[in-house]
């Protein structure tokens, strides 16, 4: 259990979500908490310069990404100590959420100080509540692994969620992720591609996944994107689990033979009769789990 701090803790460490695109979503709250902080850990200092010019504020900022947020952590910790107040920004949106600062963030609670988060834009729910698929359960996946592998393998496991599922991704991985996801959940998921949220051309495209995949096949979408997944029906959900034994033992010996996924689930397929889809997801699932 970790050490309860109340009382003893010195400086402030600030977590203030800044703009996804519209600048005019920065809340007076982080406008009052960057005016006073002493110091702002930004994700990109030009970035983070420019929105602080912009409404008149001259606060000392450092970077902090990747690279060299342990070593931001470390020297954070010891202003906390003394009993500055940091305010941690990341280039737009909330920090840590797919963005550097949860080094940061375990650094400060580490050193005894307050942890306050200055609410306000974010992506993931600007796509869930635009999209019109359900809200009252969902899933924040963050960006999915490039290699494909991986990909389908983590998919293979959000395949049964009963939750809405939150991707981000880039613009040119769109159509490969897309293509995957009707792979794996099936060409029939209720799904949406959100596109420049908040900017002025902010879209929302909706469909089912197989639409959605033959559009973007040979149309990359521009700026950030964010994609919205139905969860997994009733239905679906009871489909997984009636897979006996004997076919998931066959499934494991075609792959422990050296076949691809691919391969495995057409052999399978082929072996059984079963709808190759579903030996797809079969296939996948166990080299996930395995």
């Amino acid at each position: 259990m970790e050490r309860l701090l109340t009382e003893s803790h010195s400086g402030t460490l600030y977590v203030v979500a800044s703009p996804i695109g519209h600048a005019q979503d920065l809340s007076p709250r982080a406008l009052e908490t960057l005016r006073t902080a002493d110091l702002v850990l930004a994700e990109d200092t030009r970035s983070a310069r420019k929105l602080l010019d912009g409404h008149g504020i001259d606060r000392r900022t450092q970077s902090c990404f990747d690279a060299n947020e342990p070593a931001r952590a470390a020297q954070a910790a010891t202003l906390l100590r003394s009993g500055a107040s940091i305010a941690l920004l990341s280039e737009a949106g909330t920090p840590t959420v797919s963005d550097p600062g949860y080094r940061v963030v375990r650094a400060a609670i580490a050193a005894g100080a307050r942890v306050v988060p200055v609410p306000g834009p974010s992506a993931v729910l600007a796509a869930l509540v635009g999209s019109g698929l359900p809200t009252d359960r969902f899933f924040f996946v963050g960006f999915p692994p490039r290699k494909a592998g991986a990909r389908q393998g983590l998919l293979a496991q959000l395949r049964s969620l009963p939750a809405t599922l939150v991707f981000f991704e880039s613009p040119h991985r769109v159509a490969i992720t897309l293509a995957d996801l009707v792979a794996v959940l099936g060409k029939d998921r209720p799904a949406c591609v959100a596109r420049e949220l908040t900017k002025t051309h902010e879209e929302f495209v909706r469909g089912t996944l197989a639409e959605l995949a033959s559009r973007y096949a040979s149309e990359r979408p521009l700026g950030e994107v964010t994609l919205v997944v139905g969860g997994a029906s009733v239905d679906e959900r009871e489909g997984d689990g009636q897979c006996d034994e004997e076919v998931r033992g066959r499934a494991r010996a075609l792959l422990a033979s050296g076949l691809s996924a691919r391969d495995a689930a057409d052999a399978l397929a082929s072996e059984t009769g079963r709808p190759r889809r579903e030996t797809y997801r079969l296939v996948l699932d166990l080299r996930a789990r395995e």
